[in-house]
Protein backbone atom coordinates (compact mmCIF):
# COMPACT_ATOMS: atom_id res chain seq x y z
CA UNK A 1 0.00 0.00 0.00
CA UNK A 2 1.66 2.96 -1.31
CA UNK A 3 1.89 6.39 1.11
CA UNK A 4 -1.01 9.21 0.80
CA UNK A 5 -0.95 12.27 -1.40
CA UNK A 6 0.70 15.25 -0.42
CA UNK A 7 -1.72 17.31 1.90
CA UNK A 8 -1.61 20.62 3.31
CA UNK A 9 -1.94 21.76 7.22
CA UNK A 10 -5.49 23.65 7.37
CA UNK A 11 -4.39 25.21 10.87
CA UNK A 12 -1.37 25.66 12.73
CA UNK A 13 0.00 28.47 15.74
CA UNK A 14 2.73 28.76 17.94
CA UNK A 15 1.97 27.19 21.30
CA UNK A 16 3.48 29.44 24.30
CA UNK A 17 4.82 26.60 26.72
CA UNK A 18 6.56 28.70 28.94
CA UNK A 19 10.60 28.89 30.32
CA UNK A 20 10.34 31.25 27.19
CA UNK A 21 9.48 28.76 24.29
CA UNK A 22 7.20 28.73 21.57
CA UNK A 23 6.32 25.38 19.94
CA UNK A 24 5.32 25.45 16.18
CA UNK A 25 2.34 23.18 15.44
CA UNK A 26 -0.08 22.03 12.61
CA UNK A 27 -3.24 19.94 11.80
CA UNK A 28 -3.53 18.76 8.81
CA UNK A 29 -6.44 15.39 7.64
CA UNK A 30 -10.34 15.46 8.08
CA UNK A 31 -11.02 18.23 11.52
CA UNK A 32 -13.51 15.69 12.60
CA UNK A 33 -10.92 12.69 12.46
CA UNK A 34 -9.66 10.73 14.66
CA UNK A 35 -6.42 12.45 16.62
CA UNK A 36 -2.98 11.41 15.84
CA UNK A 37 0.48 13.34 16.79
CA UNK A 38 3.81 12.92 15.04
CA UNK A 39 6.72 12.79 17.13
CA UNK A 40 10.11 13.45 14.95
CA UNK A 41 13.38 11.68 15.55
CA UNK A 42 16.67 13.35 16.66
CA UNK A 43 16.43 14.76 19.02
CA UNK A 44 16.31 17.92 17.01
CA UNK A 45 14.74 17.04 13.57
CA UNK A 46 12.04 18.91 13.60
CA UNK A 47 8.49 17.48 11.55
CA UNK A 48 8.78 17.22 7.88
CA UNK A 49 5.78 17.16 5.55
CA UNK A 50 6.45 13.83 4.72
CA UNK A 51 4.96 12.50 8.30
CA UNK A 52 1.42 13.57 6.78
CA UNK A 53 1.36 11.25 4.25
CA UNK A 54 1.15 8.33 6.60
CA UNK A 55 -2.14 9.02 7.49
CA UNK A 56 -5.47 8.72 5.59
CA UNK A 57 -6.63 12.24 5.57
CA UNK A 58 -9.97 11.03 5.56
CA UNK A 59 -10.04 9.38 8.50
CA UNK A 60 -7.33 11.38 10.95
CA UNK A 61 -6.69 14.93 12.45
CA UNK A 62 -2.85 14.43 12.01
CA UNK A 63 -0.94 17.22 14.49
CA UNK A 64 2.77 17.45 13.61
CA UNK A 65 4.82 19.63 15.71
CA UNK A 66 8.52 20.91 16.35
CA UNK A 67 10.02 19.57 19.95
CA UNK A 68 11.38 22.42 21.51
CA UNK A 69 14.48 24.22 19.70
CA UNK A 70 13.65 22.24 16.47
CA UNK A 71 12.30 23.57 13.32
CA UNK A 72 9.96 26.34 13.20
CA UNK A 73 10.09 26.90 17.70
CA UNK A 74 11.22 28.97 19.37
CA UNK A 75 14.13 30.45 20.34
CA UNK A 76 16.03 27.64 18.14
CA UNK A 77 19.08 25.22 19.22
CA UNK A 78 20.90 26.96 16.52
CA UNK A 79 21.27 30.43 18.42
CA UNK A 80 24.34 29.92 21.03
CA UNK A 81 22.60 31.87 23.96
CA UNK A 82 19.05 29.34 23.71
CA UNK A 83 19.24 28.18 27.49
CA UNK A 84 19.27 24.50 26.74
CA UNK A 85 18.67 23.48 30.42
CA UNK A 86 14.89 23.96 29.82
CA UNK A 87 14.90 21.37 27.19
CA UNK A 88 14.18 18.22 28.64
CA UNK A 89 12.29 14.92 28.30
CA UNK A 90 9.77 15.89 31.05
CA UNK A 91 9.29 19.44 29.21
CA UNK A 92 8.31 18.00 26.21
CA UNK A 93 5.80 15.84 27.82
CA UNK A 94 4.56 18.53 29.40
CA UNK A 95 4.05 20.10 26.21
CA UNK A 96 2.69 17.60 24.82
CA UNK A 97 -0.21 17.83 27.06
CA UNK A 98 -0.21 21.24 26.88
CA UNK A 99 -1.13 21.12 23.16
CA UNK A 100 -3.08 18.30 23.31
CA UNK A 101 -5.83 20.39 25.45
CA UNK A 102 -5.13 23.48 23.48
CA UNK A 103 -6.40 21.66 20.01
CA UNK A 104 -9.01 20.21 22.30
CA UNK A 105 -7.87 16.55 21.83
CA UNK A 106 -9.06 13.79 24.13
CA UNK A 107 -6.67 11.20 23.48
CA UNK A 108 -4.81 10.51 19.95
CA UNK A 109 -2.53 8.31 18.50
CA UNK A 110 1.08 8.60 18.97
CA UNK A 111 3.33 7.80 15.88
CA UNK A 112 6.79 8.12 16.85
CA UNK A 113 10.36 8.07 14.57
CA UNK A 114 13.44 6.63 17.10
CA UNK A 115 14.22 9.46 19.52
CA UNK A 116 10.21 9.95 18.97
CA UNK A 117 9.72 6.78 20.14
CA UNK A 118 11.57 6.87 23.38
CA UNK A 119 9.86 10.21 23.58
CA UNK A 120 6.27 8.41 22.81
CA UNK A 121 7.10 5.66 24.96
CA UNK A 122 7.90 7.96 28.00
CA UNK A 123 4.67 10.16 27.51
CA UNK A 124 2.04 6.39 27.02
CA UNK A 125 3.38 4.78 30.36
CA UNK A 126 3.31 8.63 32.24
CA UNK A 127 0.09 9.63 30.55
CA UNK A 128 -2.16 6.48 29.28
CA UNK A 129 -5.08 8.08 29.66
CA UNK A 130 -4.13 10.53 26.68
CA UNK A 131 -3.01 7.60 24.25
CA UNK A 132 -5.44 5.08 22.16
CA UNK A 133 -2.59 3.60 20.36
CA UNK A 134 1.30 3.73 19.41
CA UNK A 135 2.61 3.15 15.96
CA UNK A 136 6.56 3.30 16.44
CA UNK A 137 9.57 3.06 14.04
CA UNK A 138 13.24 3.06 14.57
CA UNK A 139 12.57 1.92 17.88
CA UNK A 140 14.64 3.23 20.68
CA UNK A 141 14.44 3.97 24.80
CA UNK A 142 16.92 6.01 25.75
CA UNK A 143 19.24 3.26 27.46
CA UNK A 144 22.51 4.23 28.26
CA UNK A 145 23.34 0.87 26.58
CA UNK A 146 21.89 1.97 23.11
CA UNK A 147 23.71 5.95 23.17
CA UNK A 148 27.42 3.90 23.78
CA UNK A 149 26.48 1.16 21.24
CA UNK A 150 25.68 4.40 18.94
CA UNK A 151 28.62 6.33 19.74
CA UNK A 152 31.31 3.62 20.45
CA UNK A 153 30.43 0.14 20.11
CA UNK A 154 29.49 0.82 16.08
CA UNK A 155 33.58 2.15 15.75
CA UNK A 156 34.51 -1.70 15.15
CA UNK A 157 32.04 -1.73 11.98
CA UNK A 158 33.29 2.20 10.61
CA UNK A 159 36.99 2.21 12.13
CA UNK A 160 38.43 4.82 10.18
CA UNK A 161 35.26 7.32 10.73
CA UNK A 162 35.36 6.27 14.69
CA UNK A 163 39.12 7.45 14.62
CA UNK A 164 38.27 10.68 12.87
CA UNK A 165 35.16 11.29 15.33
CA UNK A 166 37.06 10.64 18.54
CA UNK A 167 40.07 12.80 17.26
CA UNK A 168 38.39 15.83 17.18
CA UNK A 169 38.08 15.75 20.90
CA UNK A 170 40.95 16.14 23.97
CA UNK A 171 42.29 12.90 24.44
CA UNK A 172 41.35 12.92 27.98
CA UNK A 173 37.81 13.12 27.22
CA UNK A 174 37.86 9.89 24.42
CA UNK A 175 37.21 7.47 26.91
CA UNK A 176 34.22 8.60 28.76
CA UNK A 177 31.04 9.31 27.70
CA UNK A 178 31.57 10.53 23.69
CA UNK A 179 28.19 12.56 23.65
CA UNK A 180 28.50 14.64 26.65
CA UNK A 181 32.31 15.03 26.03
CA UNK A 182 31.22 16.49 22.11
CA UNK A 183 28.16 18.08 24.24
CA UNK A 184 30.67 20.30 26.06
CA UNK A 185 32.50 21.25 22.66
CA UNK A 186 29.36 22.44 21.29
CA UNK A 187 28.65 24.38 24.46
CA UNK A 188 32.07 25.72 23.62
CA UNK A 189 31.89 30.07 23.60
CA UNK A 190 34.50 29.59 20.63
CA UNK A 191 32.21 29.17 17.54
CA UNK A 192 35.26 27.95 15.37
CA UNK A 193 34.97 25.27 18.35
CA UNK A 194 31.57 24.62 17.92
CA UNK A 195 31.34 24.21 14.18
CA UNK A 196 34.12 21.65 14.51
CA UNK A 197 32.27 19.78 16.68
CA UNK A 198 28.99 19.62 14.79
CA UNK A 199 30.66 18.95 11.88
CA UNK A 200 32.81 15.79 13.16
CA UNK A 201 29.27 14.18 14.95
CA UNK A 202 27.28 14.91 11.98
CA UNK A 203 29.82 13.52 10.07
CA UNK A 204 29.69 10.32 12.54
CA UNK A 205 26.27 10.04 12.36
CA UNK A 206 26.58 9.67 8.59
CA UNK A 207 28.53 7.00 8.72
CA UNK A 208 26.90 4.70 10.97
CA UNK A 209 23.89 4.85 8.67
CA UNK A 210 26.55 3.40 6.14
CA UNK A 211 26.62 6.38 3.86
CA UNK A 212 29.69 8.29 2.54
CA UNK A 213 30.64 11.25 5.02
CA UNK A 214 28.99 14.49 4.06
CA UNK A 215 26.58 12.57 1.98
CA UNK A 216 23.16 14.30 4.04
CA UNK A 217 22.13 17.21 2.64
CA UNK A 218 20.61 17.91 5.66
CA UNK A 219 24.22 17.99 7.17
CA UNK A 220 25.32 20.35 4.87
CA UNK A 221 23.46 23.57 5.95
CA UNK A 222 25.05 24.64 9.35
CA UNK A 223 22.44 26.54 10.92
CA UNK A 224 20.42 22.74 10.87
CA UNK A 225 23.95 20.94 11.77
CA UNK A 226 24.66 22.63 14.42
CA UNK A 227 21.07 22.78 15.96
CA UNK A 228 20.75 18.71 15.68
CA UNK A 229 24.78 18.08 17.27
CA UNK A 230 23.68 20.26 20.16
CA UNK A 231 20.31 19.07 20.77
CA UNK A 232 21.30 15.21 19.94
CA UNK A 233 24.47 15.63 22.59
CA UNK A 234 22.44 17.33 25.17
CA UNK A 235 20.51 14.64 25.61
CA UNK A 236 22.42 11.57 24.93
CA UNK A 237 25.23 13.05 27.21
CA UNK A 238 21.89 13.46 29.79
CA UNK A 239 20.57 10.06 29.72
CA UNK A 240 17.93 11.58 27.64
CA UNK A 241 16.89 13.37 31.38
CA UNK A 242 14.92 10.02 32.04
CA UNK A 243 15.67 9.32 35.54
CA UNK A 244 17.25 6.97 37.36
CA UNK A 245 16.30 3.01 36.19
CA UNK A 246 17.99 -0.47 36.47
CA UNK A 247 20.71 -1.40 33.71
CA UNK A 248 18.20 -1.52 30.85
CA UNK A 249 16.87 2.08 31.25
CA UNK A 250 13.63 3.70 32.61
CA UNK A 251 11.00 3.24 29.71
CA UNK A 252 12.14 -0.66 28.68
CA UNK A 253 11.79 -0.99 32.93
CA UNK A 254 8.30 0.55 32.44
CA UNK A 255 6.88 -1.07 29.39
CA UNK A 256 4.36 -3.28 31.64
CA UNK A 257 2.86 -0.19 32.30
CA UNK A 258 2.11 0.16 28.38
CA UNK A 259 -0.93 -3.02 29.37
CA UNK A 260 -4.19 -1.70 27.45
CA UNK A 261 -2.50 0.51 24.50
CA UNK A 262 -2.34 -1.60 21.52
CA UNK A 263 0.80 -0.50 19.51
CA UNK A 264 2.53 -1.85 16.14
CA UNK A 265 6.49 -1.97 16.23
CA UNK A 266 7.65 -1.70 12.89
CA UNK A 267 11.81 -1.88 12.60
CA UNK A 268 14.41 -2.30 9.67
CA UNK A 269 16.27 -5.94 9.94
CA UNK A 270 19.13 -3.94 9.86
CA UNK A 271 18.68 -1.24 12.48
CA UNK A 272 21.90 -0.91 14.33
CA UNK A 273 19.89 -0.69 17.43
CA UNK A 274 18.68 -4.25 17.12
CA UNK A 275 21.93 -5.29 18.44
CA UNK A 276 21.36 -5.09 22.10
CA UNK A 277 17.52 -6.90 21.33
CA UNK A 278 15.86 -3.81 22.50
CA UNK A 279 12.81 -4.10 20.32
CA UNK A 280 12.17 -7.52 20.61
CA UNK A 281 12.56 -7.11 24.63
CA UNK A 282 10.37 -4.20 24.54
CA UNK A 283 8.03 -6.23 22.61
CA UNK A 284 7.63 -9.23 24.81
CA UNK A 285 7.54 -6.94 27.89
CA UNK A 286 4.30 -4.61 26.63
CA UNK A 287 1.24 -6.78 26.49
CA UNK A 288 -0.99 -6.17 23.25
CA UNK A 289 2.34 -4.81 21.16
CA UNK A 290 2.41 -6.25 17.47
CA UNK A 291 6.57 -6.49 15.83
CA UNK A 292 6.74 -6.03 12.61
CA UNK A 293 10.00 -6.63 10.96
CA UNK A 294 10.95 -5.53 7.88
CA UNK A 295 13.97 -7.27 5.94
CA UNK A 296 17.07 -5.69 4.45
CA UNK A 297 16.46 -2.11 5.84
CA UNK A 298 18.05 -0.23 8.11
CA UNK A 299 16.78 3.17 10.55
CA UNK A 300 14.96 4.13 7.67
CA UNK A 301 11.34 5.13 8.11
CA UNK A 302 11.27 6.39 4.51
CA UNK A 303 12.28 3.30 2.61
CA UNK A 304 9.21 1.88 0.39
CA UNK A 305 8.57 -1.26 2.66
CA UNK A 306 9.04 0.57 5.82
CA UNK A 307 6.53 3.35 4.97
CA UNK A 308 3.98 0.42 3.48
CA UNK A 309 3.85 -1.45 6.59
CA UNK A 310 3.06 2.02 8.81
CA UNK A 311 0.83 3.17 6.62
CA UNK A 312 -0.86 -0.35 6.89
CA UNK A 313 -0.27 0.09 10.74
CA UNK A 314 -2.39 3.82 10.64
CA UNK A 315 -4.61 2.16 8.76
CA UNK A 316 -5.94 -0.41 10.87
CA UNK A 317 -6.11 1.64 13.98
CA UNK A 318 -8.62 3.80 11.86
CA UNK A 319 -10.89 1.51 11.96
CA UNK A 320 -10.87 1.59 15.83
Amino acid sequence: MPIYPEIEPYDHGMLDVGDGNRVYWEVCGNPRGRPAVVLHGGPGSGAGAWFRRLFDPEAYRIVLLDQRGCGRSTPPASAYETDMSVNTTDRLIADLELLRRHLGVGRWLVWGVSWGSVLGLRYAQTHPQAVTELVLTGVATGSDAEVALLTRGLGQFWPEAFDRFLAELPEDERDGNLAAAYNRLLESPDEAVRERAARAWTDWETAIAAQPPRSVPRYEDPVFRYAFARTVTHYWGNDHFLGEGDEDGVVLRDAPLLKGIPGTLVQGSLDPGNLLGIVWRLHHAWPGSELVLIDDVGHNAGAPDMAEALVEATDKYAKG
